[in-house]
């Protein structure tokens, strides 16, 4: 080819915005053979191209540059919209007194928001997940993990926590299904259903890159559409987050942690709250599991003000349990339930 010109590079750049390409697919593209005066001139266009911002170079010395793709302005008061209220979400409920959570009256939930569950192992993330699927039932959810299912099956053991839920109708008047699970392990988010609530229990990097959650979230947030995901991790013991720190807190709109409270509890801890109409950060609340779903006793505590959540107190050069909070380093705030 004759020599290449500024206006054929910026051309065929102007085919392939927002795409990668590099000096080899270039020279393919323009068949330019390696004897040719634009093998090195391509090189110095790209540079050209790149101070009027319509390419950037990756930054590794690698030949690889980035085709840039401007956004489009977005009109926000010239046009008539319809603005939409928050998103009804209902929350767990108690099972002896029907009662919610007391915070879900004052949280704040919008279309595309992402509630993140992080919890420690075995005190009741799955649980709180099968109550959120309980409770919305109406709005036909979709189920999606690796804890349900085995061989295209559902396994035994969510068979069972189905008919121990049974405070819900879980087909509708034909049989059907009232709610969708799909297996799925990874490609959580090609696997999203927009539109609709999606409850993801659990997301898990097996390489241990846990901050690559916070990737997954993000991309999650942008496949649920008007819906609202809400996703279960894992967290370590006494930790104010889950698996992937602070990457995950910055996708999560609401974050719900969960901790051991006593031998036979679970405490629920409020670590993030984006929206809401009365502060809700740090606010915790207990509960018993019965029966692998029945949340029961469900009721607000704080850390023992005698003790100071340390759970002993010092008598001299002694320390001993404190007998106010029974040891445990928390009381139930103002003697409510609920």
């Amino acid at each position: 080819m004759a020599i290449i010109s500024v206006p054929d590079v910026k051309a065929f750049l102007s085919e392939i915005v927002g795409k990668d390409i590099t000096l080899t697919q270039l020279r393919k593209e323009f068949k330019i053979k390696s004897e040719d005066k634009s093998f090195d001139a391509i090189r110095n266009i790209l540079f050209q191209l790149s101070k009027q911002g319509i390419v950037k170079a990756s930054g590794k010395k690698d030949g690889n540059w980035h085709v840039i793709k401007r956004v489009e302005p977005i009109p926000v008061f010239s046009i008539p919209r319809e603005r939409r209220p928050p998103f009804q979400l209902f929350y767990p409920t108690d099972f002896d007194t029907s009662q919610p959570f007391s915070f879900a009256d004052n949280v704040v939930v919008r279309e595309g928001d992402c509630i993140l569950i992080a919890g420690e192992s075995n005190w009741g993330k799955t649980t709180l997940a099968m109550n959120f699927l309980a409770a919305n039932i109406g709005y036909n959810p979709v189920l999606l993990g690796n804890e349900f299912t085995k061989d295209n099956e559902p396994t035994p053991r969510f068979l069972n926590r189905l008919d121990t839920i049974d405070w819900v109708t879980w087909v509708d008047e034909t049989g059907q299904d009232m709610f969708t699970l799909l297996p799925v392990y990874q490609d959580f988010a090609e696997n999203v259903i927009k539109d609709r609530i999606n409850i993801i229990d659990w997301i898990n990097i097996q390489t241990g890159e846990h901050y690559l959650i916070g990737n997954i979230m993000e991309e999650i947030k942008t496949a649920v559409g008007k819906g609202i995901a809400i996703i279960v991790i894992q967290k370590a013991p006494g930790s104010e987050s889950g698996r992937g720190g602070q990457f995950t807190k910055d996708f999560a709109d609401l974050e719900l942690l969960i901790d051991k409270h006593t031998n036979m509890e679970s405490r629920l801890t409020i670590g993030k709250c984006k929206e809401y109409t009365k502060s809700v950060t740090g606010r915790s609340w207990a509960y018993e599991i019965s029966k692998g779903v029945q949340l029961r006793n469900v009721r607000e505590v704080i850390k023992c003000p005698t003790c100071y959540g340390k759970g002993w107190q010092k008598f001299g050069t002694a320390n001993k349990p404190c007998e106010r909070c029974q040891k445990i380093g928390w009381v139930t705030k103002d003697s409510q339930t609920i």
